[in-house]
């Protein structure tokens, strides 16, 4: 795994890219409609997933509403838990909505020199987890919107990684998947002081 996401674009000890993506759902009855409005004002349920460098899905998260940020998912994430206590070897990538943790790497903000050279390695390495988010969607039309409850949104999903797996497992042929939406997620947690070493380590070791 971390040999094939090195091959992108030189990034070492990756073992995974995670996001999250919204899937649009019709307005849910009841008290906590509210919950699933998210930040461009449609209802949707809030999808976590970590994916390898061939795009296929190794965990997701599917319950939060739309109103949720990414960081919240993550850090109640059973996978959160399990980097957090040094249970797999090895950093994941995120965007700039995350918080820079020792196994959570994300981009310097305002990159000087060497640090360019960084964040343009993590940009291409962590695109696949958007690349998976558009094949996902492109195989399967109905997570657009699905007219559902949230519950049985959040199960369809999940079904979907799955069959969207097979299908990459197989190597069955990728639809054409059109741009993503960007998010622009602004943080909501500040980086971890050990983490912001760590990635200071990373520029200094590979890519000054």
């Amino acid at each position: 795994m971390k040999e094939e996401f090195y091959r992108i674009a030189g990034f070492p000890n990756v073992i995974g890219a995670v996001d999250c993506t919204h899937i649009r759902i019709k307005a849910p009855s009841g008290a906590h409609e509210a919950d699933f409005v998210n930040r461009k004002s449609f209802h949707s349920i809030n999808v976590q997933m970590v994916c390898n460098a061939d795009c296929v899905i190794s965990n997701v998260v599917a319950k939060w509403p739309g109103s949720v940020h990414d960081s919240r998912i993550f850090q109640a994430s059973e996978i959160y838990q399990c980097l957090s206590q040094g249970e797999f070897s090895g950093v994941l990538l995120g965007d700039r909505g995350y918080g820079c943790q020792p196994f959570l790497l994300t981009p310097f903000t305002d990159p000087q020199e060497a640090q360019q050279a960084y964040n343009h390695a993590h940009a291409r390495t962590r695109a696949r987890v958007e690349m998976t988010f558009g094949l996902l969607k492109a195989r399967f039309h109905c997570l657009h919107k699905l007219r559902v409850n949230p519950v049985r949104a959040c199960d369809i999903t999940v079904a979907c990684a799955v069959l969207h797996n097979v299908a990459c497992l197989r190597k069955e042929r990728a639809p054409r998947v059109p741009p993503a939406m960007d998010w622009d997620n602004p943080a909501i947690f500040p980086d971890d002081d050990s983490g912001r070493l760590l990635r200071d380590q990373y520029v200094l070791n590979y890519f000054s």
